[in-house]
């Protein structure tokens, strides 16, 4: 019996091996394929490759395996490198793969946790001098294989030479700096290289914090005067969150078509190059933050039968963006638009159309010899969705079509058109109105689906909740409970504590998602459970850590006597993973030994994707309460994406609530966001150590909202405008003896944005505005 089992087994596996070859080549000759168990039989096995040669790896775990696959195959006759069974190849550990020769074809492996010590996990050559050529990688996952270090720049795939393909393969989850996707044109093999991107998976990229988190990029600005001939075509970009650019198109001559965008922030730009094609594309927004469409930039673009809806972004992220450039601009700033074709668009409840966009002193460059034919827009919002910032003459328009006010489309001669809509059965909306007739996309158009991308054995990321998903631990006040408990607990499980002081000992390490949650709500703001620490800080939030609080009391009182204490501090070194922090309904009180005593302190390198505090007391504290300015390289870096504060009381603080910090003038981010409402601060700032020199003090903060708040006997909010146009709010506050809030332009002569209304001053004069 024994005998006739590994009889059959390697029947079997010699028939994986023959329906790998045919899913792959089509060819039925199986006599050149080679087999291999390890990296050792590798490297020997597959010195010299012949045309036809199938090279197999076996199933199982690969670590530690830098690849080269070369030769030179044909047409009819290619070298294929492939798995035993598809998506049972695990590529891991510090291992990449590179390619050089002609004819060769990679399927079925999966690259997953882990990172690559070279510039890029896959690569179409194996050195400057040796590219691959008329080669396609086809049905590979590359998922969460990140360099350690979140600002250490690296490729996930990188494609040099001429006439490659890249297709049905899915990527997602790059976290560290670097572009997902780089078609790379830096010698005269990799120009007009006519290269094949197409129905791919790109799944979420998590927002990045800085420059560097473009998800596909063709070209670069030293090489963009050059033709890539790079065709880009029915791919699924999901939640592609990582910069302003989403696809970076730094080359001429390519076509970027019948993509889908689904919720992703930022837009398609059009950033350098000349005579691109942008057609029969569909964006989906949902409404989510800063998801945008399409920028226009440099001579000779064609933007048509885009589909274009709930798209949230402004300025240079909104639904259609045409930029102002720089009179004889150096190759790597802004060309003028010149030329552009913007025709059978249609844009759907979406919030911006910029025209002239960041003109300034130096983007002065307005669009020439352009037109904007046969357009569709449907609007309901108050504001105007077109936003001009500077001359417009050198854009035609012709035979476009709204639904909605505007001031610009009355000016220049849309037919105004009735607001009833259908959805077809594409999924998209049209208009039900004869004047709309062949204005906007056709009605043909239907977008990808996500199903039809990627690979069907490797699952697509769907969005979760990370919070109380898990079972729920029942604790009691006992030595060592919390830190016992978090240690042994799963990702999204809940602490329930029990009535009771908890004495903490050491530093409560959360390197997944956790809460930690009173049994019994507070009653009249008093709760039941009381914690307090002996180290430098009560909780460390590290890998994949996140942290909900609610309903508990935090006391200082057991804090060592040394300076800068805090409640919750992230890992002191770069973090991959954005962390959470949700508190609500709690309190923080006596942290005021020594001083400097804070409740969240961020390192350099670390980024929140959100941090919410709701209904949460803090008295009697000596220090900055969160303190988010530790990116202080002036290069568009910062601590959290959002920080929300709401209906919550300060009083008794020594520093500021918050100092909040992204330096420098790039523009290549959303963020950060602030909100401090329905809130009171009362006796508070004034401390000999508070440099912020304010109760609130916020630089380069591109989003705050300050409404709704009483602030008394405190410092002032201080706010500083670095980039862009920056919304500020501040309204329907209340400041007594305390100074009115200061706004400073640091980069722009230009009047500041921010909207200052409806505040209520008593007793101290006015400052006002710098």
């Amino acid at each position: 019996m024994k005998a006739s089992n590994m009889k059959l087994r390697n029947r079997n596996r010699i028939l994986l091996v023959v329906l790998a070859l045919l899913s792959v080549t089509g060819c039925t000759n199986t006599d050149s394929s080679i087999f291999v168990k390890d990296k050792n039989e590798y490297l020997s096995k597959t010195k010299s490759l012949n045309p036809g040669d199938t090279v197999v790896l076996a199933n199982g775990e690969w670590r530690d395996f830098e690849m080269v696959f070369d030769g030179v195959g044909t047409k009819d006759q290619p070298i294929t490198l492939t798995a035993e069974e598809k998506g049972k190849v695990i590529i891991t550990g510090q291992s990449n793969l590179r390619l050089a020769g002609e004819h060769l074809i990679v399927s079925g492996l999966v690259f997953k946790d882990g990172y690559t010590l070279t510039d890029s996990v896959i690569s179409y050559r194996k050195n400057k001098k040796e590219l691959a050529n008329n080669s396609r990688i086809t049905e590979v996952v590359i998922d969460n294989f990140n360099n350690p270090e979140r600002y250490e720049n690296d490729y996930w795939v990188a494609m040099y030479g001429k006439n490659n393909r890249f297709d049905h393969s899915h990527l997602e989850g790059k976290k560290n700096k670097g572009v997902t996707f780089a078609v790379r044109l830096d010698s005269e093999g990799s120009q007009e290289n006519h290269h094949s991107i197409d129905h791919n998976y790109f799944g979420p990229r998590p927002i990045l914090g800085g420059n560097g988190g473009e998800t596909l990029r063709i070209g670069t600005s030293h090489y963009s005067l050059s033709d890539s001939f790079t065709r880009v075509e029915n791919n699924y970009f999901d939640r592609c969150d990582g910069e302003l650019e989403i696809i970076s198109v730094k080359s001429g001559g390519n076509h970027v078509s019948n993509n889908v965008f689904y919720q992703s922030r930022g837009t398609l730009t059009l950033r350098h190059g000349d005579g691109n094609f942008i057609e029969n594309n569909i964006f989906q927004g949902n409404s989510e933050d800063h998801t945008g469409g399409i920028r226009v930039i440099n001579k000779q673009q064609t933007i048509r039968n885009n589909y274009m809806e709930g798209l949230a972004g402004y300025r240079f992220g909104g639904a259609l963006v045409v930029m102002n450039g720089v009179p004889n601009s150096p190759i790597n700033r802004y060309h003028q638009v010149d030329g552009a074709v913007i025709e059978n668009n249609t844009i759907i409840d979406s919030g911006h159309i910029q025209l002239a966009a960041g003109s300034d002193q130096e983007r002065s460059a307005t669009p020439i010899n352009s037109r904007f034919n046969h357009n569709l827009i449907m609007t309901s919002a108050e504001h105007d969705i077109f936003t001009v910032y500077d001359d417009v003459s050198g854009i035609g328009f012709d035979g476009n079509v709204i639904s909605g006010d505007s001031t610009f489309a009355k000016e220049n001669a849309f037919t105004a058109v009735a607001a009833e809509r259908q959805r077809h059965g594409n999924g998209l909306v049209y208009v039900n109105d004869p004047a709309a007739e062949g204005k906007g996309i056709s009605k043909d158009l239907v977008g990808i689906a996500k199903s039809d991308t990627g690979v069907s054995w490797y699952p697509k990321n769907e969005e979760k909740d990370v919070f109380r998903v898990g079972s729920t631990k029942n604790i009691a006040a006992t030595p060592d409970a919390i830190i016992n408990t978090v240690a042994s607990a799963r990702s999204g499980d809940i602490l329930s504590l029990a009535p009771g002081h908890y004495e903490v000992k050491k530093i409560v390490v959360i390197d997944k998602p956790i809460t930690i949650i009173a049994e019994h709500p507070p009653v009249n703001g008093v709760s039941s459970v009381k914690i307090s620490f002996e180290r430098s800080a009560l909780f460390e939030i590290t890998g994949d850590g996140s942290l909900e609080l609610a309903g508990v009391h935090i006391s200082g009182e057991d804090a060592p006597d040394s300076s800068g204490n805090t409640v919750i501090r992230t890992s002191r070194y770069s973090m991959l993973e954005n962390y959470l922090l949700k508190i609500s309904d709690s309190v923080f009180s006596d942290l005021d030994t020594n001083h400097s005593f804070s409740v969240l302190k961020a390192a350099k390198g670390t980024l929140a994707d959100r941090i919410d505090i709701t209904k949460t007391q803090f008295n009697n504290i000596d220090g900055t309460l969160f303190i988010l300015d530790q990116d202080k390289d002036d290069d568009g870096r910062y601590n959290a994406e959002y920080l929300a504060i709401k209906d919550s009381e300060f009083v008794d603080v020594t520093g500021a609530v918050v100092s909040y910090y992204r330096g420098g003038t790039d523009e290549s981010t959303f963020g950060p966001h602030f909100e401090l409402s329905d809130s009171v601060i009362n006796n508070s700032g004034f401390g000999k150590r508070n440099k912020a020199g304010a109760i609130v003090g916020l630089h380069g903060v591109q989003v705050s909202l300050i409404d709704g708040n009483r602030i008394s006997n405190s410092e002032v909010i201080r706010v500083n405008h670095t980039v862009g146009e920056p919304k500020t709010r501040i309204s329907n506050n209340q400041f007594l003896d305390t100074v009115s809030p200061v706004i400073k332009e640091l980069n722009s002569i230009k009047v500041n944005t921010a909207v200052i209304e409806n505040n209520q001053q008593h007793t101290m004069s006015v400052v006002g505005n710098e």
